[in-house]
């Protein structure tokens, strides 16, 4: 491999979810672009697209992609958003983070659901959130401080 690692995201709207990564987790948009339906048919995505490039922190690429097709379907969130372990396919995305407490702060702030309660769980000597974006889609936090949890988390 010569590059971080990327990851494709298909929205249904992409100002607020750039938005989202962008505010909630620190990501920095670089790079933006239209993709033609020449590219995008073949690739199983129905035809033209719109793209962000976000650019995680730590290294590593988020895609935000809005297929501009009506051949196209995104589903619509889903107001209880299942186990991630449940499903087959891509499950979550994870950030590993210095200290969830201030993203944590900042998801519920931006629309994000937790989805587990207490929010913030010690597993293996790790704090671990599970959250849903604006759009249902998982987002696992991870910090290897461990330690106490604080206030309205839980070991």
């Amino acid at each position: 491999m010569t590059r971080p690692f990327e990851v494709g995201v298909v929205v249904r709207d992409l100002e607020p979810m750039e938005r989202f990564y962008c505010g909630a987790l620190g990501c920095r948009a670089e790079h933006r672009s239209r993709v033609p339906e020449s590219v995008g048919g073949p690739a199983g995505l129905g035809g033209a697209l719109d793209v962000v490039w976000l650019r995680v922190p730590s290294g590593g690429c988020v895609k935000l992609i809005l297929p501009r097709s009506d051949q196209v379907s995104v589903p619509a969130p889903v107001s209880a958003v299942p186990s991630p372990a449940g499903r087959p396919g891509l499950s979550y995305l994870t950030f590993h983070l210095d200290d969830v407490d201030p993203v944590v702060a900042a998801l519920a702030a931006a629309g994000a659901r937790p989805l587990s309660d207490p929010v913030v769980v010690l597993a293996r000597g790790r704090r671990i959130s599970f959250w849903a974006d604006p759009e249902g889609n998982v987002v696992e936090l991870v910090d290897a401080r461990g330690g106490n949890p604080g206030p309205g988390h839980s070991n």
